[in-house]
């Protein structure tokens, strides 16, 4: 069963349960340099930032889908406060299905 969380305004995010959360897709989510930029900024111990925090050289419409496509392989969590949305890295989650994984990512993209 797939987990959602509603705000108090009733907007509602679809995100994975952690044993949803599937090697091909988060592999697949990764793949895009704006989405693993998205992934390596959250990683450098910045939590809930809003998306307009990221400098992305895309336009806000493919933001969105970067996020979403993030959010729905189960690698990051978002959440509404306000008229912002948040994203936060589930570097547990992820650590708990794919030990090791997020961890090589990241130092592979830094190499």
């Amino acid at each position: 069963m797939s987990a959602s969380r509603q705000t108090a305004s009733g907007r509602q995010l679809h995100h994975p349960d952690r044993d949803e959360i599937q090697l091909e897709a988060v592999l697949s989510a990764l793949a895009d340099p704006v989405r693993l930029r998205i992934v390596r900024a959250l990683a450098q111990g910045h939590d809930d930032m809003a998306c307009i925090a990221f400098d992305l050289p895309v336009s806000k419409s493919t933001s969105t889908h970067h996020f979403r496509v993030l959010r729905e392989a189960g690698v990051i969590r978002q959440h509404y406060e306000g008229t912002s949305r948040l994203s936060r890295l589930r570097e547990e989650d992820l650590e708990a299905r794919m030990p090791g994984l997020l961890t090589a990512v990241l130092n592979a993209e830094g190499a």
